[in-house]
């Protein structure tokens, strides 16, 4: 049986409140993701997912108080590794895709200059035409058609789906192993949703990389994920084939499935989820 890509075990994240106490975050969360598979992780806001994908890649804010029992990644362990040997693997073998390009693209800087940084970061060390060749090929991959504008572009001057296509052009400039996309999609109406997802798949297949996808959109996950996780209150409550989502059994999973009515011939009334605070205990699911 193959190693897994990304092994997580007993993940904890906590923060200082103004009196000292600390309030857990993340709450002993263990996952596993393979080489070329899409885990879809999903739960309300607050409920720990992007404080997940962000510990895996040593991303945390400086007040985070973290640890876990164990946290590889390719056979590395991240655990026994310095700062300095981490934010090596980032951009290279490990990127993020953040939700929205018009906070996670520098403002005042044009998208070949940005990427023009990211691709120096990677270690690559090129000419200018060679450079600018560099950057426009990664814009062609990602199916851009005006590709000089875009390239001499600043961030306010590219629609929501145009920027979050760059996005995801930086982060797979070096064919990472591994690619967290946290709400990827949330920003874009359907149409351009779909178009950034058929990108991101094509890109997923080129280098065989193994996906996070991060996301309150239950139908979208079923749809693109192979696996799903489900947390709620910073733990993980239940995981599931993404097929088998709609035969969840948890009632906090079946809860979030009710609160997505269908179209055709929708419930009169909305259910109310209700919550236990068994769920932030209980370990069986």
């Amino acid at each position: 049986m193959d190693t897994p890509l990304v092994e997580i075990d007993g993940l904890e994240v906590a923060f200082a409140g103004h009196d000292g106490a600390l309030t857990p975050a993340v709450r002993g969360v263990s996952l596993t993701l393979r080489r070329g598979e899409r885990l879809g992780i999903v739960g309300e806001s607050g409920s720990g997912k992007s404080l997940t994908g962000r510990a895996l890649l040593g991303l945390l804010p400086p007040e985070a108080r973290w640890s876990a029992k164990a946290l590889r990644f390719d056979g590395h362990d991240l655990l026994a590794m310095t700062p300095r040997q981490r934010r090596r693997l980032c951009g290279t073998q490990m990127s993020m895709i953040l939700q929205d390009p018009k906070y996670s693209l520098n403002p005042v800087m044009t998208v070949a200059q940005q990427m023009r940084e990211t691709i120096a970061r990677q270690g690559e060390r090129l000419g200018r035409r060679a450079m600018r060749a560099r950057i426009v090929d990664l814009l062609a991959a990602v199916h851009i058609r005006d590709l000089e504008r875009v390239a001499d572009a600043y961030p306010h001057e590219l629609s929501g789906g145009m920027g979050q296509r760059v996005m995801i052009a930086m982060m797979v400039s070096a064919g990472p192993r591994l690619l967290i996309a946290d709400e990827p999609t949330s920003a874009l109406d359907v149409l351009v949703s779909m178009q950034v997802l058929a990108v991101l798949d094509e890109m997923i297949e080129r280098h065989h990389t193994g996906l996070v996808f991060i996301s309150h959109d239950l139908p979208l996950v079923m749809s693109f994920c192979d696996r799903v996780a489900v947390m709620y209150g910073g733990r993980v409550v239940e995981t599931c084939a993404a097929r088998d989502l709609a035969n969840a059994r948890h009632p906090y999973t079946r809860g979030l499935l009710a609160a997505n009515p269908p179209l055709t011939n929708p419930p009169a009334e909305l259910p109310t989820l209700r919550r236990d605070p068994a769920w932030l205990t209980d370990t069986t699911r």
